[in-house]
């Protein structure tokens, strides 16, 4: 157990101090002011986070920060990059961030009666987004989403040709269209 901490310690130290990592500069300011190991710092913003998201005011906007900022960041860094993996990689994650949300504004009935909700979401949400090979976005879009997208694409994208054609019949119809300019 201690050897796994350890590894799990060691494993952070190195994300901390990796120049390539957004939150570098940020850590490496503040251990250098404060005296206190980044490590510890780290730990401290994320228990501080985690009580905030249970107890304070505007938790919902903290998650859905942390679930947006970093993951549009990241999303603009692979856009800008001549790899095409990544690009890949956070589709996926705003799929899964996609479908999350839309499932969640049905269930938002849950929010006022469970505290914890908000720190359980970016618990969540953290581990979609997690820089692994495979993160909970992947898990999540492949078991979930990709074989229910395989099942109903035929259907979907029908609907939606429908969909698109009324629409645009319903435009450039010269009557609707002089209707409504009148």
């Amino acid at each position: 157990m201690a050897s796994k901490l350890q590894e799990y310690r060691d494993t952070l130290e190195r994300n901390l101090m990796d120049k390539s990592k957004p939150w570098t500069k940020f850590f490496e300011k503040a251990e250098s002011k404060t005296g206190v190991n980044r490590v510890y710092l780290f730990v401290g913003l994320v228990a501080f986070t985690g009580l905030y998201l249970v107890f304070g005011f505007g938790a919902e906007l903290i998650c859905n920060s942390i679930g947006f900022v970093y993951p549009a960041y990241m999303s603009m860094k692979a856009l800008e990059s001549p790899v095409k993996d990544d690009d890949t990689k956070w589709l996926t994650y705003w799929v899964v961030y996609a479908c999350f949300s839309v499932v969640e504004y049905f269930s938002d009935f849950i929010v006022g009666w469970f505290p914890l909700y908000w720190l359980i979401k970016c618990i969540f949400i953290i581990w979609c987004y997690l820089p692994t090979d495979y993160n909970g976005s992947l898990i999540i879009y492949n078991r979930i989403i990709r074989p229910y997208y395989q099942k109903h694409h035929t259907r979907i994208d029908d609907i939606a040709s429908s969909g698109k054609d009324f629409l645009y019949k319903t435009l450039t119809n010269n009557d609707v269209t002089n209707s409504m300019v009148s």
